[in-house]
């Protein structure tokens, strides 16, 4: 089963953990600078090492992903959405049957090497992005400075040039008006929060993407340190705000129930609002109150409502109105397996 399927360590609040490496091939210039054929000569080399770093990876180009598939790897997070509107011919990635290992080649760096887990653990994860990142570099030679470190397109990733990311689900806060003051608290803390899709875009169903702002001055392990305080922290206060809402058990139910039912009974759902409607959905399920579903259940229901997934899942290509009647028999289809 893919990691996006499977429960982790405090799923209740931390839906996922990532890992993201910087690199850059020392022979070429930075991808703003490159040229077609250094971008074909960067997939080639690739293709040529992968296969030695193990992990199943397979290298595949952009160009042979159909529109479908490139925005079903946007919607699980394992591509940026730029990267899959970028010009066919000079993307490619390399990708396990897992998929918690995706490797962007020719985004915004040469290589974009990416982790991924259910839950909180980025402990482990930096482990892994570790081992893949050394057996690359035994065929590559990165960009390096001895100063500086790793040496990236964008300065902000200078350094160790790592990202660590966290994708947490606070209904509670968000309920009890307490979002604010925990964004300005993980701000304060030098830390970045987007929503699902990463910088630009916008928060869903209550989930928010926490990350590192510094990889320069700092090291790998404290970067991860820091990020456990703060993720620990968040954790808390959502299951405190959680037992809040719960002292009013009847006004709690009532609105997870009524999500719940729309979800079992509505004729055509959007994809907007059964985003919001499952996060109802599965804070009753973590609380115990839904006694229907359970965590996988409300997995599908997250992954499978979503436009490029839903038309993978049904086999088919739909426009929007046909989609949003597709929605609701998935959902259906999935509360009563």
């Amino acid at each position: 089963m893919n990691w996006y399927l499977q429960n982790g360590n405090k799923s209740d609040v931390v839906v996922s953990s990532r890992i993201r490496l910087a690199r850059n091939i020392l022979e070429f210039p930075f991808e703003t600078k490159c040229s077609k054929k250094d971008n074909y000569k960067i997939i080639e080399k690739l293709e040529q090492i992968i296969p030695s770093v193990g992990y199943g990876l397979k290298v595949l180009k952009l160009k042979d992903i159909d529109d479908l598939s490139k925005m079903s790897l946007v919607e699980k997070r394992l591509i940026s959405p730029n990267f899959a509107l970028k010009q066919n011919e000079i993307g490619a990635i390399a990708i396990n049957e897992e998929e918690n290992i995706c490797i962007m080649i020719n985004e915004e760096d040469h290589l974009r090497l990416q982790v991924f887990a259910p839950g909180l653990e980025i402990e482990n994860l930096l482990k892994l992005a570790m081992e893949v990142d050394t057996k690359i570099e035994q065929n590559l030679n990165y960009a390096y400075n001895d100063k500086y470190g790793f040496l990236t397109a964008c300065p902000t990733n200078v350094g160790t040039a790592l990202r660590a990311s966290v994708m947490v689900h606070l209904p509670a806060l968000a309920t009890t008006g307490n979002i604010p003051k925990i964004l300005q608290i993980i701000t304060n803390f030098g830390m970045n929060i987007r929503g699902i899709y990463g910088e630009g875009s916008k928060s869903k169903s209550d989930m928010y993407q926490i990350s590192n702002k510094q990889t320069l001055g700092i090291s790998e392990q404290e970067i991860i340190n820091n990020m456990k305080i703060i993720v620990d922290k968040i954790i808390e206060q959502e299951r405190l705000a959680r037992k809040y809402l719960a002292k009013d058990s009847m006004e709690l139910e009532d609105t997870i129930y009524r999500s719940y039912g729309i979800l079992s009974n509505c004729k055509k759902l959007s994809s907007e609002e059964s985003q919001e409607l499952l996060s109802q959905v599965k804070l009753g399920t973590d609380l115990g109150i839904i006694k229907e579903l359970n965590d996988l259940k409300v997995k599908k229901m997250y992954l499978y409502t979503k436009p490029a997934n839903l038309q993978k899942y049904i086999g088919k290509q739909q426009n929007e109105y046909e989609r949003d009647i597709s929605r609701a028999q998935i959902i259906k289809k999935i509360i009563n397996e």
